[in-house]
């Protein structure tokens, strides 16, 4: 994101994050500020990846969905495999790291295999 304001709330939530507060309702307003940059950069999949994230937080209580795998197997990933029981914070931290900095092409490809969990999640 090049928008200060989105910074400094992604900042704000990993350190939140790293000090063991993971308080879902503060994280969906932030991510829902974020979005609204968003909005205005212009970029949709960055979009899409905030509302499903905010969305799946508070569904679930928790951030379900793994890292997205680095290859698929056999020619096709199948995203059950990147779910989880239990709150995966190691991968909720990489999501805010893609969003934190979009000029790196795998950061944007790895944020569409996460709109892709998310679905496949719901």
């Amino acid at each position: 994101m090049e928008n200060k304001y989105a910074q400094k709330l992604i900042e704000k939530i990993q350190k939140n994050v790293l000090q063991g507060k993971f308080n879902i309702e503060e994280i969906v307003t932030d991510l829902k500020k974020i979005r609204e940059y968003s909005l205005e950069e212009q970029n949709p999949i960055v979009t899409k990846a905030l509302r499903l994230a905010y969305e799946h937080l508070e569904e679930n209580d928790a951030f379900l969905i793994g890292i997205p795998d680095d290859e698929p197997i056999d020619g096709e990933e199948t995203a059950s495999e990147n779910f989880s029981t239990e709150n995966n914070i190691e991968s909720f931290e990489y999501f805010l790291s893609l969003i934190f900095d979009l000029s790196m092409k795998n950061n944007v490809l790895d944020l569409k295999e996460y709109n892709k969990a998310f679905v496949a999640f719901s």
